[in-house]
Order: structure tokens, then sequence, then C-alpha cells
């Protein structure tokens, strides 16, 4: 989680970049203010671990920032050292997922069709029934 953060962060430094620099009024201040709220966006929704993938989406962006100095001729040369620093940390640790544990969520969508979903067998273990495979009804409808 700890990249996730990281690239929040630097989302919020694209935004901030351009006045601290000042090339405000020119083309990078645009893609940086464009680029940043989207990178900060995606990292942050990427911190829990069912959503953990979108984080995926920053490479992309990290890259354009890399390489959008020479497509877009950027002036500045604070402009061009910002954009391709960023871009390449953010497209780095878009790659880093960290732990992914899916018994903690009961095995995702894949559950909806698993004879014992392990969500269920927490549940039952919760009860103080045994944790089995069986996949007998008692009355009422509950698992044994």
């Amino acid at each position: 989680m700890w990249a996730h953060v990281v690239n929040a962060a630097l989302g919020i430094w694209l935004m901030a970049a351009p006045g601290v620099f000042g090339y405000a009024q020119s083309t990078p201040a645009t893609v940086d203010r464009f680029a940043g709220p989207v990178i900060a966006t995606f990292a942050i929704v990427a911190w829990w671990e069912a959503t953990r993938a979108t984080g995926r989406w920053n490479v992309a962006l990290g890259a354009w920032l890399v390489v959008s100095p020479w497509i877009l001729g950027y002036e500045p040369t604070a402009a061009i050292v910002n954009s391709m620093a960023c871009g390449a940390v953010i497209a780095a640790l878009s790659l880093v997922m960290g732990d992914f544990n899916p018994s903690k969520y009961g095995g995702g969508w894949k559950s909806l069709w698993q004879r014992d979903p392990l969500h269920e067998q927490r549940d039952r273990a919760g009860a103080g029934e045994v944790v089995g495979r069986s996949s007998s009804v008692k009355e009422g409808g509950a698992r044994e």
C-alpha cells in the first residue's frame, strides 16, 4: 500500500508543481493538472484490496508523463525534469501490488458458484459449528 500512498502524493504534487516551478501558463501545466488528479484518484482507489488492480492504470499515465515532454515540446527545463521524474516513479510504483489475501473477503466473485464459500465457513466457525465441506442442509435452510 505504501507505493499507492506515494503515487497519490505525487499526483497531488503534479497539481502544485506548475505554481511552484513557475510554468503555470504553459502546456506542461495543463498536462500536470489533468494527469495529477487522475493519478491521485487511481492511487487512492487502489489502497483497498478489492480494488488494488485499479492502480495499474497509473502505469500508462506515468509513461505518458515520461514521453510527453518530447511529444508536446515542453519549454521550461523544470517542467521536463518534473514530468519525467514523476512519471518514471509513478509507473514503477504502480507495478507494486502488495499483499492480497483472498480469504479475507471470502474468495471474491468466484464464491458465488462455490459449493462451500470461505465466508460461510467463517460464519459457521464463529457460531461454534465445525468447519467442513458438508453440503447437507439443516432444517430452516442453513447449511451444516
